[in-house]
């Protein structure tokens, strides 16, 4: 499986469940600003629901950071609105909720289960450029964390504005970053 980072977006058009209607969403609509895509396999599942309300929840600290955020499954944007209406924890989305029912998106995140129809729990960070800097992949099982998205989202902002700094594990913003060269090394 070759990676993803550092690779642009493949180009797409599907329709979003969005604020109350039916909107086309492109991949030139995309950039511009830093994006988040939440890929999960299902709408009135499980482990689903509790991942995306947690993204509800940090989506306006999300919005401050110039981030948009763009949930994909491969459902209609007909189930989306149907799941938004029957479900509290869904309705506190103010996010795109992207129809993927051909499953192109997946397939263009690597993230298809093409015996299911289904995609992974994968999430990709974006930048303005429209290329991928940061792709997690899960199980379908195992449950992401908005908390570790926002700080990815934070680091992945910081290393394109301060060339030459790296940011350690579990780095926080105001924490010390790192300057690569040969007086690190077997140092830390």
């Amino acid at each position: 499986m070759s990676s993803l980072i550092n690779t642009e977006i493949k180009p797409f058009k599907t329709t979003a469940f969005h604020n109350g209607e039916f909107v086309e969403v492109t991949s030139e609509d995309v950039k511009g600003k830093w994006a988040v895509f939440v890929f999960y396999p299902a709408d009135f599942t499980f482990v689903c629901p509790t991942e995306l309300g947690d993204v509800a929840d940090h989506y306006e600290q999300l919005q401050g950071m110039g981030v948009e955020v763009y949930s994909v499954s491969t459902d209609t944007h007909f189930t989306h609105k149907a799941w938004h209406d029957a479900s509290d924890t869904i309705k506190k989305i103010k996010f795109p909720m992207l129809g993927d029912a051909t499953g192109t998106l997946s397939r263009n995140f690597d993230v298809m289960i093409e015996e299911e129809g289904l995609a992974l729990r994968g999430t990709f960070i974006v930048n303005p450029e429209g290329v991928i800097k940061a792709a997690e992949i899960n199980d379908l099982g195992i449950g992401r964390s908005a908390k570790d998205l926002v700080r990815k989202v934070q680091a992945a902002q910081y290393v394109a504005t301060h060339d030459g700094e790296v940011c350690p594990a579990s780095w926080q913003p105001g924490e010390a970053t790192l300057s690569p060269s040969l007086d690190l090394v077997g140092k830390i």
